[in-house]
């Protein structure tokens, strides 16, 4: 009697857990919210909080709320390995969010892809992030398009074509943007006069600027992230280079002109998003994301509110949390309106949207241009 009363216990508690369960919609998120990248991860995670919270707010999906599991990477090389098995194996996560840096994204793409567990990458530009499988997506730009916008801004617009190239060989994102755009301005006439390499995480780059000095460069492209990108401007301006300095996404963070300062004057780089755009979807989540974190969004805080927006949308037109469901709910979005643009998912899973050039002026970030893709 005392067994048959455990088991019908257990039983009980099987229900009520399954129940439970059924209450919210998990979603992880994956980030650097520490280490040399945390700026990255914060703002992703800032976005894709309050976009969540709104979500809730407004009732939730299929009138669940989302209960959204972040875990932090720490910026290491490796971790996101063992985030993304725990998100899927111990959470049950529906659906995931993240990275910014596609080396870190690369980590998780396999192992959602094997799960058949959609994955939607906020800023990882790098081609190969998609070319995983069908669960993987991404609602930024990739590196194909901006390196080419960089290199037609280098070429069409600064009209400069002696060009050096500084390139963080520790990051995929990095030695793709490089490699892309090289290959553009090669073939568009442009003259690559000399190219250097660092590795994340540098802090002197005397040897690799004095080699491009030698060189009398226009245009420095420094393909890799703010942490060093504001050390090389410095660095360079202090070896008497006056080479305009052009970068690309990974360049917006939050000490790049605090730590470039007046060295980084002038400089111009590719990016998603700009607060400077005058529509009311944007200028109500400028507002917004002011209100809440006394701070003003960058690109990566953007896309992280697409990206919990979209994958939310998703879920409400496939009318399920079954992954299969999601996924062709994610591959069928067209006109989405983010933030960051109007998303539409191509059939490679990519995003087909236009990129921003901002230029740093008076030590604060200004609107340039827009760049269409081309037809």
């Amino acid at each position: 009697m005392k067994r048959l009363s455990f088991l019908l216990f257990c039983a009980v508690l099987a229900v009520a857990g399954s129940v439970f369960a059924q209450e919210t919609i998990k979603i992880g998120e994956f980030g650097s919210l520490s280490g040399d990248n945390a700026s990255f991860g914060i703002s992703q995670n800032n976005g894709v909080q309050m976009a969540t919270e709104e979500i809730n707010a407004a009732g939730g999906v299929l009138g669940k709320k989302i209960d959204l599991i972040v875990e932090d990477n720490m910026t290491k090389q490796g971790e996101t390995t063992t985030i993304a098995r725990k998100l899927i194996s111990q959470d049950h996560v529906v659906a995931i969010i993240g990275e910014v840096a596609s080396s870190k994204t690369l980590e998780a793409a396999p192992i959602a892809q094997a799960a058949k567990i959609p994955l939607i990458a906020t800023a990882a530009t790098n081609p190969r992030v998609t070319q995983t499988g069908d669960y993987v997506f991404r609602v930024c730009f990739t590196d194909d398009f901006q390196a080419v916008v960089i290199a037609r801004f280098v070429l069409e617009k600064l009209k400069e074509k002696n060009i050096a190239f500084m390139t963080d060989v520790k990051q995929d994102y990095s030695v793709g943007l490089t490699n892309i755009a090289k290959d553009y301005l090669v073939k568009n006439g442009g003259n690559i006069v000399k190219e250097q390499s660092y590795s994340s995480g540098d802090k002197d780059f005397r040897a690799q600027l004095t080699d491009i000095k030698s060189a009398n460069p226009d245009v420095i492209i420094i393909t890799g992230y703010y942490p060093e990108a504001s050390l090389i401007a410095k660095q360079a301006r202090q070896f008497g280079i006056k080479a305009t300095l052009v970068g690309g996404d990974g360049w917006d963070g939050s000490s790049l002109i605090p730590v470039g300062g007046k060295a980084i004057e002038g400089a111009f780089f590719s990016n998603h998003f700009s607060t400077e755009d005058k529509s009311p979807l944007v200028q109500d989540f400028v507002k917004k994301y002011k209100q809440k974190y006394n701070a003003v969004p960058d690109a990566f805080a953007a896309l992280g509110y697409d990206a919990a927006k979209l994958l939310a949308d998703a879920i409400k037109r496939a009318g399920s949390t079954d992954s299969e469901k999601i996924r062709a709910a994610i591959q069928d979005t067209e006109n989405f309106p983010g933030v960051s643009g109007k998303i539409t998912i191509g059939k490679d899973r990519n995003a087909v949207k236009s990129a921003v050039i901002v230029t740093i002026k008076d030590g604060a970030l200004k609107y340039a241009e827009t760049i269409e893709p081309k037809s």
